[in-house]
This record gives C-alpha cells, sequence and structure tokens, in this order.
C-alpha cells in the first residue's frame, strides 16, 4: 500500500490593500496554517512562526508574481485582485475576496471582463463610484468564507 503524504494548507495575503489580515491570523492560528503576508512595504505581523511577513520590490505586480509562483493546489490566497484571482485558480488554490466572495472557474471569467469594462470607462475619464465601504458584515461575511474554504481543503474537496 503506497502512502500519500497530504501538504499542509498555507494562506497567501496580498496584504497591501487587504483589511481582512487580522481575521486571517485568527482562522490560521485555529488551523495551525502558515500564512504569508505579501506585500511592498513593511507592515506588522503577528510574533509567531505561523505568520511569515514577505516584502516584495515595488512593482504593480511584485506581490502578485511571488504569491502565483508558489500557491498550489490545497492552498489558499486572499486577494480583491482579479487577475491574481485567476492565476491561483488556474494553479488549483482557492481564492477569496476580503468581502468573503469566493473567486471559482465558474465565475472568474465574468469577474475578468467586467474589470476589463470598468478599465475601458475609467480610461475614457468617466467617473464611476468605488467600492461600497467595507463593513463589519464584509469581516464576518469573509471569517465564514474562509472557515468553509479550510474545511474544504481539509475533506479533500478544494
Amino acid at each position: 500500500m503506497e502512502l500519500t503524504t497530504v501538504k499542509p494548507t498555507k494562506i497567501y495575503v496580498d496584504a497591501d490593500a487587504c483589511p481582512v489580515k487580522d481575521e486571517v491570523y485568527r482562522v490560521a492560528m485555529r488551523y495551525g496554517l502558515k500564512v504569508f503576508v505579501v506585500a511592498n512595504s513593511v507592515m506588522s505581523v503577528p510574533q509567531t512562526p505561523l505568520v511569515e511577513r514577505v516584502i516584495v520590490d515595488a512593482g504593480p505586480d511584485a506581490a502578485d508574481d511571488w504569491i502565483a509562483e508558489r500557491v498550489a493546489p490545497g492552498d489558499v490566497a486572499i486577494t480583491a485582485d482579479i487577475p491574481l484571482a485567476d492565476r491561483v485558480l488556474k494553479a488549483g488554490a482557492q481564492a477569496l475576496a476580503p468581502t468573503g466572495k469566493p473567486f471559482t472557474r465558474d465565475s472568474i471569467g465574468m469577474a475578468l471582463a467586467q474589470r476589463s469594462i470598468l478599465e475601458q470607462l475609467r480610461s475614457t475619464g468617466e467617473a464611476l463610484g468605488g467600492p461600497k465601504p467595507f463593513d463589519r458584515n464584509d469581516r464576518s461575511r469573509f471569517l465564514q468564507a474562509l472557515d468553509a474554504a479550510i474545511q474544504r481543503v481539509r475533506r479533500g474537496r478544494p
């Protein structure tokens, strides 16, 4: 009988503008999961071997590239960046927005198309409103979604 090794789940946080880092730390500590907090500026993180701060070079996609090169099936990435979410899904991992919205293979195409349309509108000078303010309900939804993502991985259904 051949033994298979299960790779422990890692959480990757696209951290520069992430409003739910504290929530990620809480969930990771509860499950004993490694967290990589990836940013191109110094930020404080809990002093624990489970949380590693990764500072990448300045640049629009440096943090995204670092995450995309390392994320693997069974991992979870936290990002509001739709192209990064697409790369994470293509690597076989799960991607969650800070609002708790999971990016899926079924939804990512529409999200990319919508992003492209909004970029085109902005480039024409069209004034568009930004996202609604982040609130307590978003935090709660995120905590539930992250817990569910980890449970799916543990049941072997990423």
